[in-house]
């Protein structure tokens, strides 16, 4: 008799809530997706994540009036729904004022409607987004805290489940004011044990996401575009950046940028990437590393499986700036830092038309070969293992397909590159400028490198 009792009891109660969805306006809210890392994790289970309070669900305000700003309804649905809730935004939200969202506990996010940034003043966003030091990044707002889950529902049509940085705006300025600080699409900082899924993403002013200070993360399902309707240049597109962080998964997404797939920071340890697509980028990236003077730069620790590469400058990349401080960009100047990169895996790579399919440098950011060979990076790159590359590569440097050059004979050592077959246009064998390299562990041709001053248009 209590069995059916409570039942009746937990009917009556999802058929008010459902009503009151229907009532409102609101559509059904998708339930949490279980994410779970495939096929590598990062070697310990995530923290507990209890569930959510049934029927307590937060519905975010949006302004009447076109072009109002929404951060203060966002921010009051979750601060409602903090601690036990989950906080709906299934309308158009237009975000024009910075957000600090450091608080989050126990909280789910469920994004079914659109969410966009204000660019109707580019130069608001540099005097009033959150910065950050590190190579002069920003952001709109930041996602901190504990027990957090994102998510969206990609079954949904494009414009849905989506969030947007109207980038257009930005990147058009940028071409006449280098110095213009952009905003980052996403940041999360200080999270301990949060997921982000099924989600797209449009357009960032800069990189798409930072993951820093933060550890036990899950980023799966997301669909990531930069795209320009009137073919302007997009500068800085990253998909995810992190930087002081452990413990991170990312998988089982769609990238379309023109800058890093991914690429990890300073300080990013115990990392898997598996099973992205990319088009148009820059490569799975380490670093770039060793930027600011005396400061230690620590990468280990990485698993970079099965992912597939198209229309890249560069797939497995290291980058690493010399041991002397030197000037490479409008915001963007470094060397001289200390540290190591270590235990690096790239395992299943499936090249489509890349410049290169291997990048290892010690000297980024600098053309002049003889600078960076006079003053030698600081970090070491150690126990580094390639394998199982396979697909072709770009005319760009047709026959070339990669290069690995260290700046001095200590520098680099365990480096291993394993069953490599990849083709170039022209049909004839390919090769790769070594340098300082242990080259009886290396399963390809090796070249030595030409005499002219690197391209640093890429770094």
């Amino acid at each position: 008799m209590r069995m059916r009792i409570n039942f009746v009891i937990f009917l009556v109660t999802a058929l008010v809530h459902l009503s009151e969805a229907f009532a409102t306006g609101h559509t059904k809210v998708p339930s949490r997706p279980n994410i779970v890392p495939s096929p590598y994790n990062t070697g310990r289970a995530m923290p507990p994540s209890p569930p959510r309070d049934k029927g307590r669900y937060c519905y975010a305000k949006q302004e009447s009036q076109k072009d109002s700003d929404d951060a203060p309804h966002i921010l009051q649905a979750l601060k409602e729904c903090n601690n036990g809730g989950t906080a709906v935004f299934d309308g158009s939200y237009l975000i024009g004022s910075p957000l600090d969202l450091g608080f989050l506990k126990h909280i789910d996010i469920v994004i079914t409607g659109a969410i966009a940034f204000d660019d109707s003043d580019v130069y608001y966003w540099q005097k009033n987004s959150f910065k950050y030091t590190f190579q002069n990044q920003s952001t709109f707002w930041k996602f901190g805290g504990e027990d957090v889950h994102i998510y969206g529902d990609l079954t949904l049509e494009e414009g849905k489940s989506v969030i947007d940085g109207r980038g257009e705006a930005y990147w058009q300025a940028v071409q006449t004011d280098t110095a213009l600080l952009r905003p980052m699409l996403f940041a999360m900082d200080g999270m301990k044990g949060a997921t982000m899924s099924n989600l797209r993403m449009r357009n960032p002013p800069n990189w798409f996401n930072l993951i820093a200070n933060s550890s036990d993360i899950i980023i799966s399902n997301m669909d990531l575009r930069a795209e320009s309707l009137n073919g302007t240049k997009i500068p800085n597109s990253d998909g995810w950046d992190t930087y002081r962080s452990e413990h991170v998964v990312i998988q089982d997404s769609c990238i379309h940028n023109t800058d890093d797939c991914v690429s990890f920071k300073p300080n990013s340890t115990d990392i898997v990437i598996q099973n992205l697509e990319c088009v148009g980028s820059h490569g799975i990236s380490v670093g770039s590393i060793g930027q600011y003077p005396n400061e230690t730069d620590i990468v280990e620790n990485l698993y970079i499986y099965n992912i597939s590469m198209t229309n890249a400058s560069d797939f497995a990349r290291i980058k690493v700036w010399p041991g002397i401080e030197t000037d490479f960009q409008t915001h963007l100047a470094g060397g001289g830092g200390i540290g190591y990169v270590r235990n690096v895996t790239y395992d299943l790579l499936h090249s489509i038309n890349n410049d290169r399919v291997i990048t290892i440098t010690q000297c980024y950011g600098q053309s002049n070969e003889t600078l960076c060979n006079e003053y030698p990076a600081n970090l070491t790159i150690e126990d580094v293992t390639m394998k199982n590359i396979y697909g072709t590569t770009s005319a760009a440097l047709d026959p070339e397909a990669g290069t690995l050059v260290c700046s001095a004979p200590d520098r680099c050592h365990n480096i291993r590159v394993e069953n490599i077959t990849v083709a170039v246009p022209s049909g004839r064998p390919p090769v790769y400028e070594c340098r300082n390299m242990e080259n009886d562990l290396l399963q390809l041709t090796c070249v030595a490198e030409t005499e002219e001053d690197r391209d640093t248009s890429q770094g």
